[in-house]
């Protein structure tokens, strides 16, 4: 199957695609492990990132690669170690975000390419992955960060929403139902939607306003609304989405990942504007630098106008490509995969399960 290389017209060439996907390959390691840059370490959610960005740009035997990696580190209870560093593991702990995402990059992968093979040979490790991140659901709705650490993060269980739902659309695929996900993925959509307050506090990140909407939880009205809520804090100007709101400080990864949130919502000249305005991070060879600090009025900084950190990151890159995939559909070219964070391929919506009023009914209300 020849690959079909995404563009967005006035920002990304096909052929600009492909290099940046080609500068991901580059800092991919001999195992097939993709590290945040070389000689960095690397984690299981932005790996899987990588490889569907690979896929995007027409790398396909190292997207494939890459993915198949990701088994040879799973533990005997379904989970991945947190931080690994040339194949050898920092931090052991399982993070179930980690643990999730491979499921949505194997979805991702069936999209594009359609090689029920692949999927099969990795749905055992779907499946395990899977089932270890809904054992640590707590009775509210939300699912604890790691076995040793008790509490639950907004972004991260935004981001285990989406991957739920690739795994019971890649459970239907096998038809090897899986309803205690779906059980599972009703309660986390309740949690996120009417408890946000019970997550860990890290509203200062920019992922935390966002990421209900890019994993799909909050939709519709909801989602312009919450979208609405801290925009001028985050966004600025023809340079993209900060970090963090203490900083002056935007960073290409976040910038794109609210990009797609746009798109899901059908924003889709704001959308377009952000994956516009953060080009100025692109490197002559298709990578990208991870993020740039600017001048603000009021703030002292020794080095104003500068990128930092001084490295091209591949979770950057990965985020531009399945950025321009998504816009592509509307603005140029797409692959068979740009809907994965529009969630339009994914299984459907799980009804809402609600837990913390004092009931157990189900609800399908937004």
């Amino acid at each position: 199957m020849h690959p079909q290389i995404p563009y967005v017209e006035g920002v990304l060439t096909a052929e600009d695609v492909a290099a940046t996907a080609a500068s991901i390959a580059r800092m991919q390691e001999s195992d097939g492990g993709i590290p945040w840059t070389t000689g960095e370490h690397t984690d299981i959610w932005n790996h899987v990132e990588a490889a569907m960005a690979l896929l995007v740009g027409g790398q396909v035997e190292a997207a494939e690669k890459a993915l198949r990696w990701v088994p040879t580190l799973q533990r005997a209870d379904g989970s991945w170690p947190m931080k690994i560093v040339a194949g050898e593991v920092e931090d052991d702990r399982g993070e179930v975000n980690m643990s999730a995402y491979l499921a949505v990059g194997v979805w991702h992968h069936w999209l594009v390419r359609r090689d029920r093979a692949f999927v099969q040979e990795l749905w055992p490790s779907v499946r395990a992955g899977l089932d270890f991140v809904v054992s640590l659901q707590q009775d509210w709705g939300g699912i604890q960060w790691t076995p040793q650490d008790d509490f639950c993060l907004l972004t991260g269980c935004s981001s285990i929403y989406q991957s739920l739902r690739a795994g019971v659309a890649l459970a239907e695929l096998l038809d090897e139902p899986q309803p205690e996900w779906e059980l599972a993925g009703g309660r986390l959509g309740h949690a996120i939607r009417q408890h946000p307050e019970r997550f860990a506090d890290k509203s200062k990140y920019s992922m935390d306003w966002y990421y209900p909407v890019l994993g799909g939880a909050v939709r519709g009205g909801a989602a312009h609304e919450l979208l609405a809520t801290r925009w001028s804090d985050f966004v600025v100007p023809d340079l993209g989405c900060r970090c963090v709101d203490t900083n002056p400080w935007v960073t290409g990864a976040e910038t794109c990942e609210l990009v797609m949130a746009l798109d899901a919502i059908g924003d889709h000249e704001r959308a377009l504007t952000l994956l516009k305005d953060m080009q100025h991070l692109r490197a002559e060879d298709g990578s990208y630098w991870t993020g740039w600090v600017y001048e603000l009025e009021g703030y002292e900084n020794e080095n104003p106008n500068v990128y930092w950190p001084v490295e091209h990151t591949t979770y950057t890159a990965a985020a531009v490509l399945l950025a321009v995939d998504a816009l592509g559909e509307r603005f140029g070219g797409s692959t068979p995969g740009s809907g994965i964070m529009r969630g339009e391929t994914l299984a459907a919506d799980f009804p809402e399960i609600a837990l913390e009023c004092g009931c157990s009914e189900v609800s399908t209300s937004r």
